[in-house]
C-alpha cells in the first residue's frame, strides 16, 4: 500500500520522535516497551508492510431504534520478513471497519522471532521458528513446532496466511478446540508467535 507520510501530524511523544528522525528503527521503538497509538509509526518504518483481510462478518444488534447492522472486520499485516500485527474493528461500513483492523493490526505489530529450532535441520537459518510454542484465543488453542527446510508450513489456510506474512516458511501446527473460527484460528497463531518471542535463545532471529 502507499503512504502519504507528509500528511502525517504525529500527536504522541513517541510519534514526534519517530518523525524528527530520533529513532533509528522499529526494533527500537518495540524494545522500549513503549506503546505504539499512531499506526503511521509502523508506516514510517516499514513502508512494504502488506495486509490481508482474514474474515467480515455482518454483526446485528436490536436496539430501542431498531436493528442496527455493522461489520466485523478482522486483518492481519506483515512485511513476510520478521513482523506481524494483528487487529479487529466494527463498524457500519464494510471499508471503514477493514481500515480501522488495519490501523489496530498495525498498533499491535512484534517482531517474530526465527531460527532452526529442528533437530533435524538444525541449519541455523531464519526459516523456521527457534522454540514450539502455544498460543490461545477463546476456546482454540494452536501449537507451533520448528521444522526442517522444505517441509512448508503444515497448517490451514488461515494459519498459512498469518504465518507467511510473518516471514516464517516452514513449520508444523497442532491445534484444538473450535478451529472452524476464523478469527480465534488467527489471534491464536499471531499469540503462538508472541510467545515464541518470550523465550531467551542464542542464535535466534
Amino acid at each position: 500500500m502507499a503512504f502519504e507520510q507528509e500528511e502525517w501530524i504525529p500527536l504522541t511523544g513517541l510519534g514526534k520522535k519517530v518523525a524528527a528522525g530520533e529513532i533509528p528503527s522499529l526494533d527500537t521503538v518495540l524494545e522500549s516497551g513503549r506503546p505504539i497509538k499512531e499506526p503511521q509509526i509502523v508506516d514510517y518504518f516499514l513502508p512494504d508492510l502488506e495486509d490481508e483481510v482474514l474474515d467480515i462478518n455482518m454483526v446485528q444488534r436490536m436496539t430501542d431504534s431498531g436493528r442496527r447492522v455493522k461489520f466485523r472486520c478482522a486483518v492481519v499485516v506483515g512485511n513476510s520478513n520478521g513482523y506481524i500485527g494483528f487487529g479487529q474493528a466494527k463498524d457500519a461500513q464494510v471499508g471503514n471497519a477493514i481500515k480501522k483492523a488495519i490501523a489496530n493490526a498495525k498498533i499491535n505489530i512484534i517482531k517474530v522471532k526465527r531460527g532452526c529450532g529442528s533437530w533435524e535441520c538444525a541449519c541455523g537459518e531464519g526459516h523456521s521458528i527457534p522454540v514450539r510454542a502455544t498460543g490461545k484465543a477463546g476456546s482454540v488453542k494452536v501449537t507451533l513446532v520448528p521444522a526442517p527446510q522444505g517441509i512448508g508450513l503444515v497448517t490451514g489456510d488461515i494459519g498459512k496466511k498469518v504465518l507467511h506474512l510473518a516471514g516464517i516458511r516452514d513449520v508444523w501446527t497442532y491445534s484444538s478446540g473450535n478451529t472452524r473460527t476464523t478469527i480465534n484460528y488467527a489471534k491464536a497463531t499471531y499469540d503462538a508467535l508472541k510467545q515464541a518471542n518470550l523465550v531467551r535463545m542464542g542464535g535466534s532471529q
